[in-house]
């Protein structure tokens, strides 16, 4: 059952529920960045309390990762099945009892078992709220609204550095001190939940599902009267194509059009993660210590990776009105691949020290923004955009299933590789994959700036029909 919606409102107050929609859903980008960069300061005192060694600090950290992938694989399809606004609702009770969880964790195993019961939320969120946000916004705006969630999720992530930082410093003598740091989650989990009572439901997806009247309200609560009007009927003639009794499947790929598709969304997962950018959200205070810094001091340092991501993500936000979404990520993937290469190059050479601190420090700054600026957002906004109506729940789901496993292999792998390797050519095979990385994205990431979701899905069929690519 979807929230109440006027039929008919004011010419500010659909750009206000709009905006509060927007706000509303991206508590759920909020508990993705928080949940994820929470770990990197708690890790430290979790070792001394649960007595981890390199393997277990890798399951603690990337058991959320793998359950991740699975709540991204279910989420999209439980999406379409049961709706974008009432998936949002459950992640949110997931979401506040895997923190509680989490708190009260007494050993390793229950540790390992609540993070990844928390990883089917945030795996979840990942990839409905891009899709719920995607579908409620016009799509002249559709770029800045969805990157909106990009932006919740590093400053997600900022809180819980900040928040590491001031617990570590202030009482970092006190045991259990990384509990207090997991436990302040559950306060936007509680928002989220209160708030998606309020919101409505995608349009798209209500058209979907043949709900044509509740499309048109939901379409007059968020646009001017004029705006609905026009935007129902695109969305109506869209889904009046594309409707079937039953969900998008696997054997819809047997088309090739959508088979492409499908790949380009796989290989756009993979290659967001191998620039190894949750190696630096996960254990960016390990790196900075091992570089120089105290642990401490660490702590304090790596609130800078997070303030620069929170900025760096309000220019990317900035240039997808300006910049091609393609040329945007190659861009970025140049940018962060240079980075690595340059932090291999300096952790090799300079001493260990607080310059060799500074230096390392300096690196992973640039590589956030380049990361985050660019890579990140349009990621997700074209995960959000370039699946049609029929498989957009199931294209979503598996391409976050596929990042999220990649992810889950370099959050697990990363503290085994630096122990086995070191620090300088750790990151030097991060900066090969990363060459593979833009080889793919020249070739094969398609451009998607400036069309609505149904011009998209009309583009991909005409090529399709023209050159038809198999994959």
């Amino acid at each position: 059952m979807t929230a109440p919606v006027a039929e008919v409102t004011g010419p500010a107050n659909h750009k206000r529920a709009l905006r509060t929609a927007t706000i509303v859903s991206t508590f759920g980008g909020l508990l993705f960045g928080y949940d994820t960069g929470v770990i990197n300061g708690a890790l430290p005192y979790m070792q001394v309390d649960l007595g981890l060694t390199p393997l277990t600090e890798g399951l603690v950290t990337s058991s959320l990762l793998f359950g991740a992938a699975f709540g991204a694989l279910f989420g999209g399809r439980l999406a379409d099945r049961h709706g974008r606004r009432k998936m949002i609702m459950v992640l949110a009770v997931v979401f506040l009892a895997g923190t509680l969880a989490c708190t009260f964790a007494p050993n390793t195993e229950v540790m390992i078992l609540a993070r990844l019961i928390l990883g089917l939320a945030v795996g979840g969120a990942s990839v409905t709220v891009p899709v719920y946000l995607a579908e409620v916004s016009p799509s002249a705006r559709r770029g800045r609204i969805v990157t909106q969630n990009e932006l919740m999720i590093v400053t997600g992530q900022l809180l819980a550095f900040m928040f590491n930082a001031y617990l570590g410093n202030s009482f970092g003598e006190a045991g259990g001190i990384w509990r207090w740091m997991l436990v302040i989650a559950t306060l936007p989990a509680i928002a989220l939940w209160v708030g998606m009572n309020f919101m409505p439901e995608s349009p798209r997806w209500l058209a979907s599902m043949g709900s044509f009247g509740e499309t048109l309200s939901v379409l007059r609560r968020i646009r001017s009267q004029s705006e609905a009007r026009a935007e129902f009927e695109e969305v109506k003639a869209m889904a009046v194509e594309d409707y079937k009794a039953k969900m998008g499947s696997w054997k819809d790929l047997s088309v090739p059009w959508l088979r492409h598709i499908f790949a380009v969304g796989i290989g756009l997962a993979v290659i967001q993660q191998i620039t190894g950018v949750n190696s630096i959200m996960y254990y960016g205070t390990q790196i900075l210590a091992e570089s120089g810094f105290g642990r401490e001091a660490a702590l304090t340092a790596n609130i800078a990776n997070g303030v620069i991501s929170v900025l760096a993500t309000f220019v990317g936000i900035w240039l997808l009105g300006k910049v091609g979404r393609r040329r945007m990520l190659i861009t970025g993937q140049l940018g962060t691949t240079t980075a690595l290469f340059l932090i291999g190059v300096f952790s090799l050479i300079l001493p260990e020290g607080p310059s060799r601190g500074f230096v390392i420090l300096a690196l992973t700054v640039t590589f956030l923004a380049f990361q985050q600026g660019a890579i990140s957002p349009v990621t997700w906004l074209m995960l959000s955009e370039i699946f049609p109506l029929k498989i957009r729940g199931l294209g979503m789901g598996a391409s976050a299933f596929v990042l999220w496993i990649v992810n889950f292999l370099v959050g697990f792998g990363f503290p085994q590789l630096l122990a086995a390797i070191g620090l300088s050519s750790t990151f030097f095979v991060f900066a090969v994959l990363g060459v593979g990385a833009i080889a793919f994205a020249a070739k094969y990431i398609p451009e998607t700036k400036d069309k609505s979701l149904e011009d998209l899905e009309h583009f991909f069929k005409q090529a399709a029909a023209r050159e038809p690519v198999t994959v």
